[in-house]
């Protein structure tokens, strides 16, 4: 604009293949536009401050009726680049510590056979147990057998998985 002073915006319009109709309804689009993103975000803000954990996916639920109300229409993707634009967007938490039970599974479980029993000599009763290690690449498990009696560790392995392999001497 600043180069073609002097020129009337007909022309600038023609010069770029708009018509200056176009030209002001997308000011008039931009500034409707803008408004509607501040009110959605202000309904942001209100619902993050009663529930500050409350991700992206169920706000876009939660705020639904909201958004019908104020013909306000945004898909999931322009929601969450609304929400990045404007710091909004939870960080996701990394977990410090590896999954090493998963109680909730469809397998059959086991009740516990040796509940009450004191183990009277060595050998009687052994129990296992995993645990991990945290190394410089990650973490590894190590596998323990235990003498219940003595509380030795009557075997071992290290490994990087979970995976069900392993020696166990004697």
């Amino acid at each position: 604009m600043q180069e073609h002073k002097g020129r009337g915006l007909r022309q600038l319009c023609r010069l770029l293949g708009y018509t200056p109709q176009a030209y002001y309804s997308y000011g008039k689009q931009l500034v409707k536009g803008g408004l509607k993103e501040d009110l959605l975000l202000q309904q942001v803000v209100i619902y993050r401050s009663r529930q500050p954990q409350l991700g992206g996916r169920k706000l876009l639920v939660k705020l639904s009726a909201f958004m019908q109300a104020h013909h306000i229409s945004i898909g999931r993707d322009a929601f969450f680049e609304l929400l990045r634009a404007n710091r909004l967007l939870l960080r996701r938490r990394r977990r410090s510590k590896p999954l090493t039970t998963m109680s909730h599974h469809r397998y059959k479980k086991y009740s516990d056979l040796v509940k009450g029993y004191i183990p009277d000599r060595p050998c009687a009763l052994w129990v296992s147990d995993i645990t991990y290690v945290p190394t410089g690449r990650g973490f590894a498990y190590l596998s323990l057998v235990t003498d219940a009696y003595s509380r030795k560790i009557v075997g071992y392995h290290l490994a990087e998985g979970l995976q069900a392999e392993g020696r166990w001497p004697p």
